[in-house]
C-alpha cells in the first residue's frame, strides 16, 4: 500500500523524511555522534564539581577567586572548552529527538502529543531520583518539563513556534541580564552565604546528602529557572533544524552546517574566551548566553566531520557513537562512579588528591569517559538499548495483542 505523505501546509520544503531517505545509517550515526559528545561534556563541566572537596559551593566560590595561577588558567581553559555547551546541544538534541518521535507518530497513525506526555513523565521521575539519590544539578528534570509543552508546539503553525521561540528567547536574555547587573552591583552572589557543604562532601555520608538535597531543594534546583526558558528555545531550534535537513548528507544540509560553523565557532568561540577570562560578573553569560551559540557551530561540525569520514569506524568513534545511543544511562553513570570516587562515603579522592589539581581532575575524566564508553559498546553488542532506555521504552510503549 502506498504511504500517505504528510500534508503540504504543515512542512517547510525538507521534511526528516526527506532528509532520512538521503542516508539513514550516516545521519543516525551523525546524530549519536552529537549526543556522545554532549555526554562527555557534561562529565567536562560536573567533575569540578565532584572533585572538590567542598562540593558545588566549593567549586562556585572558587570560579570567583581565581588567582591567575598556572593551575586557575589551565582549570578556565578545560572549562571553556565544554561549560554550558554541553548541556546546550543536549537540549537541540532532545528537540531533534522529539520531532523525529513526532513524525513516528503520524506515519503510524497515532495521536500526538498522547502517550509521549506519559514519556515525559516518566523521565521527569527519573530526573528526580537522579537528583535525590547521585547528583545535585541534574538536568533530566528540566528537559521533561519543557518537553511536555513543547510536544503540543512541534505539531503547531510554524509561526507559533516561531513566537515562542522568541519570546523565550527576550525571557532568557532579560534574566541573564538582571543577574549579569546583579553581579556587577554585588547584589547577585554565585555561592549562598553559609552554604559551604565542607564537611558533607568530604566526610558526609550519603544519607546525609539525601537529606540535604531535600532540604536544600530550591538553593540546587534554582537553575531551573534559567534552563528552561533557554531550553524551550533550543528544543524548537532543534525541531526547525530537522526539519530543514540541516543533518541530511546532501547539498542544502552542508550549507545549513556550514552557516552553523562559521557563526557558532567563528562568532561564539572568541566571545566565549573573553567572558572566560573576564571574572565572575560574566558568570551566566559565560554559562548560558554564549555557549549555545557555540554549541550551534559544534553541531555543524560534528555532523559534517561524521558525513565526509566513513569506513569501518575505529574505537574512539564507536565508543562515541555507543555513548549517543545510550545517553541516558551513561550520564547516570558518570554521575554515580564520580560521586563513589571522590565523595567521602566513597573513594574521597577529591580530598585526596585536592593538591594536585587541576591535573588529577583531567586524569579523573578521562578513567570515567573510558569506562563508560567501553561498557556502552559491549553493552550495545548484546542489547539494542543502553539499561535505562530499555526501562523508559519497556514503561513507554504499548504492550498486548493489540500492538502491531
Amino acid at each position: 500500500m502506498k504511504q500517505q505523505r504528510p500534508a503540504p501546509s504543515t512542512h517547510p520544503a525538507h521534511t526528516p523524511d526527506q532528509a532520512a531517505t538521503t542516508s539513514t545509517t550516516q545521519r543516525i550515526e551523525a546524530l549519536d555522534l552529537v549526543r556522545g559528545a554532549a555526554i562527555l561534556g557534561t562529565l567536562g563541566t560536573n567533575i569540578w564539581i565532584f572533585t572538590d572537596p567542598d562540593g558545588p559551593a566549593g567549586w562556585l566560590r572558587a570560579m570567583g577567586n581565581r588567582d591567575g595561577s598556572l593551575a586557575d588558567v589551565v582549570e578556565s581553559l578545560l572549562l571553556f572548552l565544554v561549560n554550558g555547551k554541553s548541556v546546550a546541544l543536549l537540549s537541540i538534541m532532545f528537540g531533534v529527538g522529539l520531532e523525529l518521535q513526532y513524525q513516528s507518530a503520524r506515519r503510524r497513525g497515532r495521536a500526538w502529543p498522547g502517550r509521549y506526555l506519559w514519556r515525559c513523565a516518566l523521565l521527569l521521575l527519573e530526573g528526580a531520583l537522579h537528583y535525590l539519590l547521585i547528583f545535585e544539578f541534574d538536568v533530566l528534570m528540566g528537559y521533561a518539563l519543557v518537553a511536555m509543552y513543547v510536544s503540543v508546539l512541534v505539531g503547531a503553525r510554524r509561526k507559533v513556534r516561531h513566537w515562542w521561540m522568541a519570546t523565550a528567547a527576550l525571557l532568557h536574555t532579560g534574566m541573564i541580564t538582571v543577574l549579569t547587573l546583579g553581579m556587577h552591583t554585588g547584589h547577585v552572589a554565585l555561592s549562598p552565604p553559609g552554604w559551604t557543604g565542607t564537611t558533607l562532601y568530604s566526610h558526609g555520608g550519603w544519607l546525609e546528602q539525601l537529606q540535604a538535597r531535600i532540604t536544600e531543594i530550591g538553593t540546587y534546583r534554582a537553575e531551573l529557572v534559567i534552563v528552561i526558558p533557554m531550553s524551550t528555545v533550543l528544543f524548537l531550534a532543534g525541531i526547525e533544524l530537522m526539519r530543514a535537513g540541516a543533518f541530511a548528507d546532501a547539498p542544502h544540509g552542508t550549507a545549513i552546517r556550514t552557516r552553523l560553523i562559521r557563526w557558532g565557532l567563528g562568532l561564539g568561540v572568541p566571545a566565549n574566551l573573553v567572558t572566560t577570562f573576564a571574572g565572575q560578573e560574566w558568570f551566566f553569560v559565560d554559562r548560558y548566553v554564549l555557549p549555545p551559540v557555540v554549541a550551534f557551530g559544534l553541531l555543524g561540525l560534528i555532523v559534517e566531520l561524521a558525513h565526509r569520514t566513513s569506513g569501518r569506524p575505529g574505537p574512539l568513534r564507536s565508543g562515541l557513537a555507543s555513548t549517543g545511543r545510550t545517553a541516558m544511562s551513561c550520564y547516570v553513570f558518570q554521575n554515580l562512579l564520580s560521586s563513589a570516587l571522590c565523595y567521602g562515603w566513597g573513594l574521597g579522592l577529591a580530598t585526596t588528591l585536592d593538591p594536585a589539581r587541576p591535573w588529577w581532575v583531567l586524569a579523573a575524566w578521562c578513567a570515567v569517559v573510558g569506562t563508560f564508553m567501553t561498557l556502552a559498546s559491549w553493552w550495545l553488542r548484546r542489547f539494542r538499548r543502553g539499561p535505562l532506555e530499555s526501562a523508559m521504552h519497556w514503561a513507554y510503549e504499548p504492550r498486548g495483542p493489540a500492538r502491531a
